[in-house]
C-alpha cells in the first residue's frame, strides 16, 4: 500500500464532539472524482465534527495520485492518498478502511455527488436511533437523454428506501452509508473473494446484522449518481442483474451451505424460466415493460448459473482488462 498521509496543515485544532472519514475508493474517473471530493469539502453542519477525507486509488500505475495531491493542497478539509495497487472492489475499500482512524466512517462512489445536507442528515440520523449502520438513498441522473427504457435504467441505478427516516432490519449497498467504526471487523472487513463480482458490502452487512447491529435509513441523505450512456444499456443491466442474481448463490457456496445453495438455484431455475417468458413476449411487442422482466429473467439465472465459467465480473481484474489499452 503507497500512501499519501492527511495534510498537517488541514488538521483543525478543535475537539470535536465525533470524527468522520469519508472514504471515496476511484479507478480511473478523473471526472467523477473531482465532483466527488468537491461535494465532500462542500458539506454543511460540520462544526462539531472533524471531516476527513480518504481517496483510495485502485488503479495499478496510481492514476490518481497526482489529482489527489493537488486537491489535498487547497481543501478545507483533511485529504489522504491512499494506493492499492490490487485491483478489486474489496481491496480497495479494505485499504481505506485500515487508514480510517475515526469515529465513523462514510463511504460515497467515484461517480456520485453528494448534496451538502448529505453527511449533516446521516449524522443526525445515527444519533436519532443510536444506529451503528445507516443507509441513504441514490438517485439516478441518465447522461443520455435519449434512452429507450428512462425509467427503468433510472430505478435500475438508483436506490429508494422508507419515505420517512427510521429505524431499519435490512440492509443496502456500501455507496452512500456511513459505519461505526468500532462496529467493523477489524482486519479486512471486505471479503476478497468478491473482489470482481461484488456483494462485498452485502456480507459485511449480513453479518453484522447477524450480530444484532443498530441499522437505520436517512430518507433525507440522498446522493446522485452519474450513469454515463455506456451503462444506460440493456447489454450493460441485464449483465449486470445476472452478476447481481449470482450474489446469494456465491455466498452461500463459500459459506459452506450447500442446501442454501441449492433453494437459490432451484428459486432462480423458476424466476429465470417464468420472467424470461413474459418479457421476451413484451420486449417483441415493443413494450417498455418489457426491461424489468428480462432483468429478474437475469436475476433467475445468475443463481442458477453462479459458478465458472458463468462468472462474472465488474470490478477487479475484469475492471482492469476492460479499461486496458486500445479497448
Amino acid at each position: 500500500m503507497d500512501t499519501l498521509p492527511f495534510p498537517a496543515s488541514s488538521v483543525s485544532g478543535r475537539t470535536p464532539a465525533r470524527s468522520v472519514s469519508v472514504i471515496i475508493p476511484t479507478f480511473r474517473r478523473p471526472q467523477g472524482l473531482a465532483l466527488a471530493m468537491n461535494s465532500v469539502v462542500a458539506q454543511t453542519g460540520m462544526d462539531d465534527v472533524n471531516l476527513s477525507l480518504i481517496i483510495c486509488d485502485n488503479s495499478p500505475e496510481a492514476s490518481a495520485r497526482a489529482q489527489v495531491a493537488a486537491f489535498a493542497a487547497t481543501a478545507p478539509i483533511a485529504v489522504a492518498y491512499v494506493h492499492e495497487p490490487k485491483t478489486g472492489v474489496a481491496n480497495a475499500r479494505n485499504t481505506a478502511v485500515a487508514a480510517a482512524h475515526s469515529d465513523f466512517i462514510a463511504f460515497l462512489d467515484d461517480d456520485e455527488e453528494a448534496p451538502m445536507a448529505w453527511l449533516s442528515a446521516l449524522l443526525a440520523t445515527q444519533t436519532r436511533f443510536d444506529a451503528d449502520v445507516v443507509f441513504g438513498p441514490v438517485a439516478a441522473r441518465l447522461m443520455d437523454d435519449g434512452v429507450q427504457y428512462p425509467h427503468y435504467f433510472e430505478a435500475f441505478f438508483s436506490r429508494k428506501g422508507p419515505d420517512a427516516s427510521q429505524a431499519i432490519d435490512v440492509y443496502y449497498g456500501c455507496g452512500n452509508s456511513l459505519i461505526r467504526r468500532a462496529v467493523m471487523p477489524a482486519n479486512k472487513p471486505f471479503c476478497t473473494e468478491h473482489n470482481d463480482m461484488g456483494g462485498e458490502d452485502d456480507k459485511l452487512f449480513y453479518g453484522l446484522k447477524a450480530k444484532g447491529v443498530r441499522m437505520a435509513w436517512s430518507a433525507e441523505a440522498t446522493v446522485f449518481e452519474d450513469v454515463p450512456p455506456s451503462r444506460s444499456t440493456l447489454n450493460y443491466t441485464l449483465r449486470r442483474a445476472f452478476a447481481y442474481g449470482q450474489g446469494p448463490s456465491f455466498s452461500a457456496a463459500l459459506g459452506h451451505k450447500p442446501l442454501t445453495c441449492l433453494g437459490w438455484m432451484l428459486q432462480g431455475v423458476v424466476q429465470g424460466l417464468l420472467f424470461s417468458a413474459i418479457g421476451g413476449a413484451l420486449y417483441l411487442m415493443g413494450s417498455r415493460d418489457s426491461a424489468p422482466r428480462l432483468d429478474k429473467a437475469a436475476r433467475g439465472f445468475g443463481k442458477l448459473m453462479w459458478f465458472p465459467p458463468f462468472k462474472i465480473g465488474f470490478y477487479g481484474q475484469a475492471l482492469l482488462r476492460a479499461n486496458a489499452p486500445g479497448r
